[in-house]
């Protein structure tokens, strides 16, 4: 009833306020009635509700800015100088979020510089596009040089004008000579003033849309003289730290602005040596004291890129990072990749206008030339007389217990002269997961004179604790096993009428599974009283030889030429022999299962044998070729449990002729090892001239280490020509000397 009443007494002041009002109204207009003062204002209950509803709603948040940034104009000021444009884009516009804002400037112009209130922005480049690194909320007015290519064509020139995608844009451009006929197109040209031998017109331009601009003259164009050449220089830079060298990949884009250059110079760090330079418009190189010439095959060309590989030995655990530079480059920018070798944490201070970012932001192309993880990335802008520093200090630490690299099989071979000089190459078939170096302790007087990977050469390096025999190659990324060789010398002691002498091989700082070791010796001394850390090949087990020689990379399965001549349980082997009853070294036997049609192949060593293994019980047709003789074929009757050896007999003729023979022509009985003879020699006897090593005759290690002597070794080195060798056998050899003594006499 109160609240009833209430609303009564409001309704009835509204109306007394109504009667006021137009009596006020009806009354004359010289009489002013005084206002009600304010302070009480009287409302409808509807109208009251409302209002409270209002009032009690959350205020509602302001919206954001649909745009991260706005370019409301652009000015565009060039002016044609030859064949060439220059000038400057003028960007007005505003970022609206906070923090640091990506705003796309331009796209498919040469951008030589880029300032704002007289301070250097930073850009990127990301799909062509340039883009500025701009704080907001703030306006911006960003300032950029270009530089643009002018088309001579007959009778008129013309240029390609990327407009940016702007508010408005407008453009004003300096054309040489008077009364210049122009057009613009898509835009309007707005004004053309023509004085002191230049046309001066303003347009404005359609924003986003690229622009072709013409013009024609009726005035006779002197020939130009030769134009300067300018251009603009990207450098992306990888340095490799290993243990004892520093390694650096250049990956240079070039971008030409005027002129046709005919070679670029590059300014190199010093103590470096190039070890390779590529690119799709490179001539020719020329080295001089300090300066790398890059000749160029296309000088019309606007684009080149090369690759410049080069390497400096260290020691110490410090080093400068080096910088390459190309003379007469306007503008030179580029990123700069650390990465170390093994275990190492590297630690990088950079210094001028080397500026830090995550290695994941570096080029895509740089981190692929990488071998290992990046440990550092830089980014830099050359300004005039400055130049960027990298200063790198590095901890190695001792490797884990994870092999990286392992050798399967090691063949030594060495030649001793009479002067006692000893001539050994060492190859290794190595299976290697990240390992950059082999690891040699040379003897004392030893050298190493040459080294291969997979067969090209490469370059050995003295580290500060021994030498380093490369494992890996620049572009070289094995996906399974390969060889490893490496040529040394030692100057030994001269031999006398008869005594004592000593040969010994390095240590080496990987595993090898077996060493297999050929000594050759001179003809004119008798040799006995084999000692030393090795064993006599004879002694060794074939099973346990053909184990390693299995694994091996080359396609033949060969067993040393000394090895006991009787088989084990899963093998077969023999001998290949010509009508007078001579081995056939190097002859192909090749066994297909008459069950399955597996093949498998062999090649015979210097004594005619021949092995295979893994072969299960069945009927197989083996085929035994050689050069010179006629191709035969046998059919075998093969026992597992009970292997027999096969002596295949080959007659003279063309090796297009087949003769097929039955097994039993063939096979030898090798119960006790009673063998009969080989090539006019009792192959038994090999088995009962233990304990000392059996001499032999040179493999094909021998002759094509003698080869070598004669024209690839860089010193000359008198060696034997004939000579007696002998076999020995050391297996799991890890970091530790091999040695052998023996005493000799003078014939």
């Amino acid at each position: 009833m109160k609240s009833r009443f209430f609303v009564m007494l409001l309704l009835c002041s509204a109306c007394a306020a109504r009667l006021f009002v137009g009596v006020a109204l009806a009354a004359d207009e010289k009489s002013t009635l005084p206002l009600p003062n304010s302070g009480n204002v009287t409302l409808p209950l509807d109208e009251y509700n409302r209002l409270v509803e209002l009032a009690a709603k959350p205020p509602k948040t302001p919206d954001a800015p649909p745009l991260a940034y706005s370019i409301k104009h652009a000015d565009v000021k060039l002016r044609v100088e030859n064949d060439g444009v220059r000038g400057t884009v003028e960007l007005d516009g505003e970022v609206f979020h906070k923090g640091v804002t990506k705003v796309p400037l331009t796209t498919g112009m040469t951008i030589l510089d880029a300032h704002q209130n007289g301070k250097g922005v930073p850009l990127q480049q990301e799909n062509g596009t340039h883009v500025a690194l701009l704080p907001g909320p703030a306006e911006f007015s960003v300032a950029l040089e270009t530089g643009l290519p002018v088309r001579i064509e007959a009778g008129r020139a013309s240029f390609t004008l990327p407009v940016p995608a702007a508010g408005s844009v407008q453009l004003a451009l300096v054309i040489p000579g008077d009364h210049t006929v122009a057009n613009v197109s898509p835009g309007l040209i707005t004004s053309r003033k023509s004085e002191t031998g230049h046309t001066a017109i303003e347009a404005t331009l359609v924003p986003g849309q690229t622009a072709t601009i013409w013009w024609t003259t009726r005035e006779t164009a002197t020939p130009a003289a030769p134009r300067e050449v300018r251009f603009l220089a990207d450098e992306k830079t990888l340095v490799s730290v290993s243990e004892a060298e520093m390694r650096v990949a250049v990956l240079a884009d070039l971008a030409v602005v005027q002129g046709e250059p005919a070679q670029f110079e590059v300014q190199l760090p010093e103590g470096f040596e190039i070890t390779g330079v590529t690119g799709a418009t490179l001539d020719s190189t020329e080295n001089q004291p300090g300066i790398l010439i890059l000749k160029v095959n296309a000088p019309s060309q606007r684009n080149h890129q090369y690759l410049i590989s080069m390497e400096k030995a260290i020691t110490g655990a410090k080093a400068d990072a080096p910088f390459v530079s190309f003379k007469g480059a306007q503008r030179e920018t580029g990123e700069v990749l650390v990465e170390g070798a093994g275990t190492m944490e590297i630690t990088a201070t950079e210094g001028g206008s080397l500026k830090r970012m995550d290695v994941k932001e570096a080029n895509p192309y740089l981190r692929s030339l990488a071998h290992f993880p990046p440990q550092a990335a830089f980014r830099y802008h050359k300004q005039p007389n400055e130049t960027p520093t990298l200063a790198l200090q590095w901890v190695r630490f001792p490797d884990g217990s994870v092999l990286a690299a392992v050798a399967e099989s090691a063949e030594v071979t060495t030649l001793v002269t009479s002067e006692g000089k000893s001539l050994t190459e060492i190859k290794l078939v190595v299976t290697n997961q990240a390992q950059p170096f082999l690891k040699v302790s040379l003897p004392a007087g030893a050298t190493i004179l040459s080294a291969d990977v997979a067969g090209e050469r490469v370059k050995p390096v003295q580290g500060p604790d021994g030498s380093r025999v490369p494992l890996l190659r620049p572009g070289f990324r094995p996906t399974d096993s390969y060889t490893v060789s490496f040529v040394f010398l030692h100057s030994g002691a001269p031999f006398a009428k008869k005594g004592g002498a000593e040969l010994s091989l390095p240590n080496m700082d990987i595993p090898i599974s077996l060493l297999n070791w050929e000594v050759f010796l001179p003809e004119r001394y008798k040799v006995k009283d084999f000692r030393g850390d090795v064993i006599a090949a004879n002694l060794v087990p074939s099973a346990f030889q053909e184990q390693y020689a299995i694994s091996a990379p080359a396609p033949q399965v060969a067993m040393p030429s000394n090895a006991k001549t009787q088989t084990f349980p899963g093998q077969m082997g023999g001998y290949v022999v010509d009508p007078s009853g001579a081995v056939i070294p190097n002859s192909r036997v090749t066994v297909t299962s008459q069950d399955t049609g597996a093949t498998r192949t062999a090649l015979t060593d210097s004594q005619g044998r021949w092995v295979l293994a893994g072969l299960p019980s069945g009927n197989y047709k083996a085929q035994a070729d050689a050069t010179g003789f006629k191709s035969s074929t046998f059919n075998l009757h093969y026992d597992a449990d009970q292997p027999s050896l096969y002596n295949f007999s080959l007659s003279v003729g063309a090796t297009m002729e087949t003769v097929e023979v039955t097994a039993t022509s063939v096979q030898l009985q090798t119960e006790n090892a009673e063998v009969s003879m080989i090539g006019g020699r009792n192959v038994s006897s090999l088995v009962k001239l233990a304990p000392g090593a059996v001499s032999q005759n040179a493999s094909a290690n021998v002759m094509n280490l003698q080869k070598r002597v004669a024209g690839v070794l860089p010193i000359p080195i008198d060696v034997p020509r004939a000579g007696t060798s002998f076999a020995f056998v050391r297996p799991l050899v890890l970091d530790e000397e091999t040695k052998v003594t023996f005493s000799y006499r003078s014939r």
